[in-house]
């Protein structure tokens, strides 16, 4: 079992807490290493069939518990939202008698079922496939752009098994499990558009281009990404907008959450990265090192991009509190003054930037121009994990 960098933070606490994340990024392995003496696995049938119909049993059974059930594990809440009441009541009866380990994998079913997200009463976490720090000494920059971070996936020695299990995920989960929660009716369109979404990962999103690529609505497309979001499939990075906003794009970029998801929905190779996407597979790879530290590690953090109307571009700008660092992700082992002019000039247009930044495959660290060049290894040394 990989050590994950939250863990450590949700161990030390006594409050209970909804963890969301996709499937198979190791949610009901992390909660089970806290040790809950009742754990109930809401994605068996029988368990499913158990609380879906008589929710209040929970109560009725936590109630005539023995004082040594005290942490509770709920697995896959949302397949029965109503149990976050159940909660609720218990945790305000008397708050130190359990902690509620609450896990899911989709906040669209959960607010879909005007689920009780218990404001005040827990915390919430999210946890994504691995950091390379999670991953440690066998971490190896080409293996993650080539198949992705997933726990399972980087565990797998056998490529062909690797390269199976997320063309599976692909097929069962994306294009079945998210069809249906989307209850789609056009399965063409909603096809089209997935493949399309993960084409575009990484890129500026045209809503109109890629509703008019896919053949559906302008409504439907916004619906169907959406789904992908609530379904923790694909999260945004906001544009940045400051005083200049008039001169800035606006519209967000668009990001699968998964390399090797990614790879095997476009039925890339998985077993190397293309040499033409190495670069774009490594601005995922520095999206996703910042993305996943958003909130339990890295509290203060929001991040964003930068691109003017003229094309002049900032890959990420990071806002910590006031500090603002400007960064920029190269796949290159020598970076050329030229290739750092936006980042030279970006104080006239951003306040408050503290550190420009171009992370890069490079050797060593240097300074150039005020400007830090740094391996991705230092670079990542430097965040929260």
């Amino acid at each position: 079992m990989f050590e994950r960098a939250i863990q450590r933070k949700i161990a030390a606490s006594r409050r209970s807490f909804l963890l969301l994340g996709p499937r198979q990024v190791g949610k009901s392995t992390l909660l089970a290493s806290l040790e809950p003496e009742l754990t109930l696995n809401l994605a068996d049938p029988a368990t499913f069939r158990s609380y879906v119909t008589r929710p209040e049993r929970l109560t009725e059974e936590l109630r005539a518990a023995g004082r040594n059930i005290r942490t509770v594990f709920l697995d896959e809440v949302q397949r029965v939202p109503a149990l976050l009441d159940v909660v609720q009541v218990l945790l305000d009866e008397k708050r130190d008698r359990f902690r509620f380990l609450l896990s899911g994998s989709s906040a669209r079913k959960l607010r879909r079922g005007q689920a009780n997200l218990l404001p005040g009463r827990i915390h919430l976490h999210h946890l994504h496939p691995l950091l390379a720090s999670e991953i440690g000494e066998s971490f190896h920059l080409d293996s993650a752009l080539a198949h992705g971070t997933l726990p399972g996936i980087v565990t797998e020695a056998d490529a062909s098994t690797r390269a199976a299990d997320l063309r599976a995920y692909v097929d069962v989960y994306l294009r079945e499990e998210v069809q249906a929660e989307a209850l789609v009716r056009d399965l063409g369109g909603y096809a089209r558009l997935l493949d399309l979404a993960a084409a575009s990962s990484g890129r500026v999103l045209n809503l109109n281009a890629l509703c008019r690529d896919a053949g559906v609505s302008y409504e439907t497309a916004r619906r169907y990404l959406q789904v992908l979001e609530d379904s923790l499939i694909a999260f945004r990075i906001s544009a940045w907008s400051g005083s200049d906003r008039a001169s800035l794009v606006a519209h967000p970029r668009i990001y699968l959450f998964d390399l090797g998801v990614r790879n095997a929905l476009l039925h890339r190779p998985l077993d190397r990265p293309l040499v033409d996407e190495r670069g774009l597979l490594f601005e995922h790879f520095v999206a996703y090192e910042l993305y996943r530290r958003i909130g339990t590690l890295w509290p203060d953090l929001e991040v964003f991009y930068w691109r003017t109307r003229h094309g002049a571009e900032v890959d990420f700008i990071a806002r910590i509190g006031r500090e603002v660092w400007a960064i920029e992700a190269k796949v290159s082992r020598a970076v050329d003054r030229a290739e750092m002019g936006t980042l030279r000039s970006i104080g006239d247009h951003v306040r408050g930037v503290k550190r420009r930044i171009v992370v890069c495959t490079a050797p060593r660290k240097r300074v150039v121009d005020g400007i830090e060049i740094l391996p991705f290894e230092d670079f990542l040394q430097d965040l929260p994990s």
